[in-house]
Order: structure tokens, then C-alpha cells, then sequence
């Protein structure tokens, strides 16, 4: 069973920047392809980045493309996401998620394809 735990959402203002962490336990951090969702309110919850088990491959939603990036560390067992030139429309929970890869280079993109979710950090960009 896999623990994800993220932190460093907060307050910030618009073109400014944030790095969410999200930590895992309780799995071997290296055989999970690992992603970044949203969800603002009254909106369906959406993939923004995610990154395979190697690292070797990410993807970005069009909306954040040029702006987040997406990293990880096997060593720490953490997953990062840096936003920058935020905007207001970025304002949602972010929620970190692992699924399971038989292969290195493969990420998810859907919901279904992460079984571990963490409980979220608000992002709140103002304009």
C-alpha cells in the first residue's frame, strides 16, 4: 500500500511560482509511474503532468505547457511539480497519484490508471 503525502500549496499571486512535493511510502517508489491532477470547484478533476517510473518520459497538459514542470527523486521517493507564471485559472486542489508500471517509460494520463492517491494541497493563485 502506497502512502502519498503532498505539501506546498499556499497563496500566491498571479506570475508567481510554487513547488508542490509529494512524498511516498510504503512502495517501492521506483516501479510507479507518477502523476499530477487538479480539481477546481465544480469541475471535473484533470491530469496537469505526469512523469514515468524512470523519468526518461513526461507528459503536460496543454493548459500548463511551458510554465510546470514535473520531476521526481527515487532517492527521496518524492515526486515535484514546479509551477510557474501561475495564473488564476491554475486555482484548484492539487492531488498527487502512483500507478503501478510494468515498463520504465510508461505514464498514465486517465484517472484509472493511478490506484494511490494523496489528499490534495489547495492552490490559490490571485489576480
Amino acid at each position: 500500500q502506497v502512502q502519498l503525502v503532498e505539501s506546498g500549496g499556499g497563496l500566491v499571486q498571479a506570475g508567481g511560482s510554487l513547488r508542490l512535493s509529494c512524498a511516498a511510502s510504503g512502495g517501492t517508489f521506483s516501479r510507479y509511474h507518477m502523476g499530477w491532477f487538479r480539481q477546481a470547484p465544480g469541475k471535473e478533476r484533470e491530469i496537469v503532468a505526469a512523469i514515468s517510473r524512470n523519468g526518461g518520459s513526461t507528459y503536460y497538459a496543454d493548459s500548463v505547457k511551458g510554465r510546470f514542470t514535473i520531476s521526481g527523486d527515487n532517492a527521496k521517493n518524492t515526486v515535484y511539480l514546479q509551477m510557474n507564471s501561475l495564473k488564476p485559472e491554475d486555482t484548484a486542489v492539487y492531488y498527487c497519484a502512483a500507478g503501478f508500471s510494468f515498463s520504465g517509460n510508461y505514464f498514465g494520463r486517465t484517472r484509472r490508471e493511478y490506484s494511490y492517491w494523496g489528499q490534495g494541497t489547495q492552490v490559490t493563485v490571485s489576480s
